[in-house]
């Protein structure tokens, strides 16, 4: 999750005054006035941090720095949790080299553009590293379109042509609807009828089920979103990035 530093600021700043108030507060009998109190020690923060603005801005990046930290080691918690669903589930598609000694989970949406902006450097680094494994995870959370195309893929797979289909609704531009899923997969030379029997089964529904439950697990809200090792990467990611997630996990 992005923390931006205004948010961190406000409730830093929140702090500060909630800590005067309870030094206020802390009164007992007999002492000061805790209202004159606190407006003799207000104007003495406020003055500090209008005079030494770096100590604040210090403040606020150790405060975002925590907060980074703490999703980070959270969801890295969850993906060991969830470590057998997340690389090893025997259902979900698989691209790159099946054996690869390091893989890639990526969580997707075929009406998503970000997805689709992010997929040739995907495919470059299969080209380019052949010990990569690359999982695919189907996740349509843009509408009911996005379900049909989900439940295609997935029943595509049952052909063979997982692979063929999902290149091509990858290249698809302008606006996706049922027909295009079905001009797709005729075009990839799948067998219609079949194809719609297998989108209808129990079992294609369950996958996505699982997908969604897992992505749930993991905080992913949006598409597309990477596993690499013990990391969750959410957003459009460049092919360094990419790479140098893939080199952490190796070396670790």
């Amino acid at each position: 999750m992005t923390v931006s530093l205004r948010s961190v600021s406000l409730a830093l700043i929140c702090g500060i005054a909630a800590a005067a108030a309870a030094f206020g507060g802390a009164a007992k009998a007999g002492d000061p006035d805790p209202t004159l109190q606190r407006e003799q020690i207000e104007p003495i923060i406020h003055d500090y941090l209008l005079h030494n603005p770096d100590v604040l801005i210090a403040a606020l990046r150790h405060a975002e720095d925590k907060l980074h930290n703490d999703d980070a080691a959270k969801a890295s918690q969850a993906v060991a949790d969830h470590r057998r669903e997340i690389f090893s589930d025997t259902l979900t598609p698989v691209g790159g080299n099946p054996q690869g000694s390091e893989t890639i989970v990526e969580f997707f949406d075929y009406r998503c553009p970000y997805c689709k902006q992010v997929e040739p450097s995907v495919e470059a680094m299969l080209r380019q590293d052949p010990n990569l494994r690359l999982v695919y995870k189907e996740f349509p959370i843009l509408g009911p379109v996005s379900v049909t195309a989900a439940h295609a893929a997935l029943a595509a797979q049952r052909q063979g042509k997982y692979d063929a289909f999902h290149a091509a609704m990858m290249e698809a531009q302008g606006n996706i609807t049922d027909d295009t899923v079905y001009r797709i997969a005729a075009a990839v030379a799948l067998d219609i009828d079949k194809l719609k029997r297998d989108m209808a089964s129990p079992e294609t529904a369950q996958q996505i089920k699982e997908n969604l439950k897992l992505a749930d697990a993991l905080n992913i809200r949006g598409t597309p979103a990477f596993v690499i090792g013990d990391k969750v990467a959410p957003g459009v990611a460049d092919i360094a990035t990419l790479k140098s997630m893939v080199a952490d996990a190796r070396n670790k």
